[in-house]
């Protein structure tokens, strides 16, 4: 029967390793997100003996509040009278969502704080800029209306071509000419097979060796061909060239086919076709265009609405568009030139979104569809009716916070925090002795944790976030205090040592959960409700919390664990809450 106990105690103590050694990694990994200037170094000079070329991590330091690193805070009032009462507050969350795009893209602000409240009737968009020096600036960008504009792609060269540069366009497209127009004649002869002429004169790498074959298309993939097709029969090949933007074709009718149209009702035709393409070159193929997207005069000022809707046949989410009557004949126009090509829609110079016209469109309605989840349809609407709405913003209170302020506010934060830290530490090693010592370890694990918890989710320090920081650090204590007096507890039964420590974790667990997870709801509650500081405080509260718990149970306990072996009898020891008197008085009484 010795054997089985011998290996037992073999495999816990294999175990015990084991979790050590992954805890040693995840202190280390966390250290070197918080320290990666101290790591670098070593990375460097292992680079140096041996050169392996490791990567340097990332060395940028935590984000930091308009309160701790100096900025501004802007109060903007939103004029909404001009809109609907239903539609007040669609329109100023697209106008949040326009500044924040404007201080991120335009002030280089990487964590701006943009929310919307209402005051009485008043709809207010207050903006935090950490960072910021110059809010003069700030101010006259954000001021602005935002404007939306559709764009269509630009096809002309950004100068004219010299002589040189004409002859060579020419002189391609003449010997691009000759190649389709003798391929023509190659699959018109007599038993031509028309996929051995793709595979000798297409330049359509995709197609070429499967005899040219594109597949059913519709208007909206290929326009000329479809057009081509429409007047053609089956097996016939086209006896005129069907010209494309980039290049020319000769093409074969396969087939034909009729799906649904859009109405569900309506049936359309597709063309399955075959074709032979040769490149030819334009203007803009030499002198590529200044711009990729020119203005085709239609903005927001014609766009009447913009609304999430759903499409009947598949449940998709997609966003209709409702323009006014010069807007409908406007976009006729450009729908109509632009059949099977992308027109997007920029916002504030910045293309939202970039459909492809499948059709001319007529009645001054359309819809944007694609694999819209909700969320993204509603943020396209919102940004459509942001330029759209006439929703300007009046700057009604400004405060700037000076860096050194916040510089100040910092350091004063930061030494109230290691100065808790000594005196936490000091009480648990006077009064809990060497459990005490244990406790301080796994509490320098928390911190470390913490911090490298808040560096990779990009939590954004403020004055609250750290003060909740600093009372998770002794709320992370208080789950240690819980397990140490459950100890004490299991000694004064006369429990062994070992036996004592097990049974502390196990019944001071519940204790520790209920206590912590009505911390987690209040800080719920206080996210989901609260604004600007009070979500800072929440936020680094509850991560604190979560890794309390963690570092309680799972690193508390294995260094007790790894103590507990040090020990060759199971009596008591001074060391451990002074438990032998404990034991004594527990004989007395």
């Amino acid at each position: 029967m010795t054997s089985p106990r011998y290996q037992i105690k073999r495999s816990a103590g294999s175990n015990l390793k084991t979790r050590l050694i992954w805890l040693g990694v995840l202190f280390l990994a966390a250290s070197a997100f918080v320290f990666p200037t101290y790591i670098n170094r070593g990375i460097e000079w292992v680079n140096a003996k041996s050169n392996v070329g490791l990567p340097l991590l990332p060395a940028a330091g935590f984000n930091l509040g308009l309160d701790l690193q100096g900025g501004a805070h802007l109060v903007y009032q939103a004029k909404v009278d001009q809109v609907p009462d239903s539609d007040r507050a669609d329109a100023v969350e697209g106008v949040r969502d326009v500044i924040e795009r404007r201080v991120r893209g335009g002030l280089g602000v990487a964590e701006p704080l943009v929310q919307t409240t209402r005051v009485g009737g008043d709809y207010r968009v207050i903006v935090e800029l950490p960072g910021v020096t110059d809010v003069n600036q700030a101010i006259r960008m954000i001021g602005e209306t935002p404007i939306l504009e559709f764009k269509e792609q630009n096809n002309a060269p950004a100068r004219e071509l010299t002589a040189v540069e004409k002859q060579e366009m020419d002189k391609f497209n003449v010997a691009a000419r000759k190649k389709v127009n003798e391929a023509l004649r190659v699959a018109r002869r007599e038993r031509a097979s028309f996929a051995d002429v793709a595979a000798r004169y297409s330049e359509d790498e995709e197609t070429k060796n499967n005899g040219g074959d594109l597949g059913f298309i519709d208007v909206s993939i290929y326009p000329e061909l479809y057009n081509w097709a429409k007047i053609h029969g089956n097996g016939e090949v086209g006896k005129d060239l069907a010209q494309t933007v980039n290049g020319l074709n000769v093409v074969k009718r396969l087939g034909s086919r009729n799906v649904p149209g859009s109405d569900g009702r309506a049936t359309t035709t597709e063309f399955q076709v075959a074709r032979i393409f040769v490149k030819t070159k334009s203007a803009a193929d030499i002198v590529p265009p200044a711009d990729d997207w020119k203005s085709t005069g239609l903005s927001g000022k014609q766009l009447k609405r913009a609304e999430v809707t759903q499409d009947y046949r598949t449940g998709q989410a997609q966003v209709s568009l409702n323009f006014d009557d010069e807007g409908a004949r406007m976009f006729a126009d450009i729908t109509s030139r632009n059949v099977g090509k992308t027109v997007a829609i920029f916002l504030d110079g910045l293309p939202i979104s970039a459909p492809t016209v499948n059709e001319a469109i007529m009645t001054g309605s359309a819809v944007i569809s694609g694999n819209f989840d909700l969320q993204e349809a509603r943020l396209l609407s919102q940004r459509l009716n942001s330029g759209a709405l006439p929703v300007p913003v009046e700057l009604i209170s400004q405060q700037k916070v000076d860096a050194t302020l916040g510089a100040d506010s910092l350091a004063k934060s930061l030494k109230a925090g290691i100065v808790g830290f000594i005196a936490v530490a000091l009480f648990a090693i006077l009064y809990y002795r060497l459990p005490g010592l244990v406790a301080v370890v796994a509490l320098g694990f928390y911190s470390i944790l913490s911090l490298a918890i808040f560096r990779i989710i990009g939590v954004t320090l403020t004055l609250s976030g750290i003060a909740g920081f600093i009372l998770s650090v002794g709320m992370a204590v208080d789950a240690n205090v819980l397990v140490f007096e459950r100890l004490k507890e299991e000694l004064r039964w006369g429990k062994s040592l070992r036996l004592a420590c097990e049974e502390a974790f196990v019944r001071a667990w519940p204790s520790i959960r209920d206590s912590n997870i009505t911390t987690l709801i209040s800080c719920g509650i206080l996210i989901w409700f609260g604004v600007g500081f009070v979500q800072g405080f929440a936020v680094t509260l509850a991560i604190g919390v979560l890794v309390s718990m963690f570092t309680a149970i799972t690193v508390t306990r294995a260094l007790l664990r790894a103590v507990n072996r040090m020990y060759k009898k199971d009596e008591a020891n001074i060391l451990f809450l002074g438990h032998r008197k404990i034991a004594a008085e527990s004989k007395e009484s």
